[in-house]
């Protein structure tokens, strides 16, 4: 990528990214419906494209160098546009480097344990890129929403006093700061929605029969609590943004910026980290000249002893040629206009 590029990235998503320590109210501070003036819609696709090639670019770097792993930690409302966010954008990435957990009503098992337990089974290895759609944030969201939830966790009585979300809020912070001094990058995307955008996605999801099956009827009863979440949501980003694990918070009512976003999100956070493909040692370089000789020595008789190195060349030939006649074109074209002087003498 060039620094052009990295640099129009850093600058888009600049204002987005929450400030540790900055006091978040997110109707006040973060506007739901905005678009940068200098991108539009028509352009969006190829913009996107350029994120989703520049991705898997980086996610084999990634996995070549296998010393560090990223976690995208991406929260919304109900209809925020999680599942296309990733569909978009990841849809150039090796598969079986990228892993999505989504996390629904924890199970019995998971409530026996801390509230972090069955977010850290789920965690990255060291190259690979793991996306939480959904994540340990719905803890001091959803569960903070509805204390009712807190009750099934089975934590003793003085876990459950005064101070708990401040206390988790502690907890998930030292949680990132662990992870990220081990190699495992920490990045957070808030996906903003507005309550007009909400109820006119959830109506095409009514409307349309193909995406019924995307709506239920608690999407419409959570709404009700829209004001609660906007609090618990304000209060996450004022208290868990830090320089080691970034909130970033994306304009999401229009789907094709969010997606340039979070595609111009996700690249600056890999330049930054830098991951490099890994320099052959000298011994290494012994050993594969031998394993070259030996396959070389192993050619059929009549077959061409390197069949790959005869494709690259033939290759390099024909653009060199390609190259020459367009050179020839151009020199042409250059010998028939006139010089000023030929000019002169003709019109006399």
């Amino acid at each position: 990528m060039s620094e052009t590029r990295a640099d129009w990235a850093a600058e888009l998503i600049k204002p987005l990214r929450v400030k540790p320590g900055a006091q978040v109210t997110l109707a006040r501070d973060f506007d739901p419906g905005y678009k940068a003036d200098f991108l539009n819609k028509k352009s969006s696709e190829s913009i996107l494209q350029q994120s989703v090639e520049l991705l898997a670019d980086y996610q084999e770097r990634l996995a070549a160098q296998d010393s560090h792993g990223l976690l995208v930690c991406l929260q919304a409302l109900d209809a925020g546009g999680k599942d296309g966010t990733i569909r978009h954008v990841m849809s150039g990435v090796n598969p079986q480097g990228v892993h999505v957990s989504s996390f629904k009503v924890p199970s019995a098992e998971e409530l026996s344990h801390d509230f972090l337990w069955r977010y850290a089974r789920r965690l990255p290895a060291r190259g690979e890129i793991g996306i939480f759609n959904r994540s340990h944030y719905e803890e001091v969201l959803v569960v903070r929403v509805h204390p009712e939830l807190l009750e099934r966790q089975r934590l003793p009585k003085e876990a459950k006093g005064k101070g708990v979300w401040e206390r988790r809020f502690r907890e998930i912070n030292d949680w990132e700061r662990f992870l990220t001094d081990n190699g495992i990058k920490v990045l957070k995307i808030f996906l903003n929605l507005s309550k007009e955008e909400q109820r006119i996605r959830f109506l095409r999801r009514l409307d349309l029969p193909d995406h019924n099956w995307k709506f239920s009827a608690n999407d419409t009863k959570e709404r009700k609590f829209w004001d609660d979440y906007q609090r618990a949501f304000s209060e996450v980003l004022s208290n868990t943004s830090t320089e080691w694990a970034p909130w970033y918070v994306i304009p999401a009512d229009h789907k094709w910026f969010a997606r340039i976003c979070v595609g111009a999100v996700l690249t600056h956070t890999l330049i930054e980290l830098d991951p490099q493909f890994p320099k052959v040692t000298p011994e290494e370089q012994r050993g594969e000249l031998e394993a070259k000789a030996e396959l070389l020595a192993e050619a059929p008789e009549g077959a061409a002893s390197d069949p790959f190195q005869v494709s690259l060349e033939a290759a390099a030939e024909k653009e060199e040629a390609g190259t020459n006649h367009l050179r020839h074109q151009n020199h042409d074209k250059t010998a028939k206009i006139p010089s000023d002087s030929s000019e002169q003498v003709n019109g006399r």
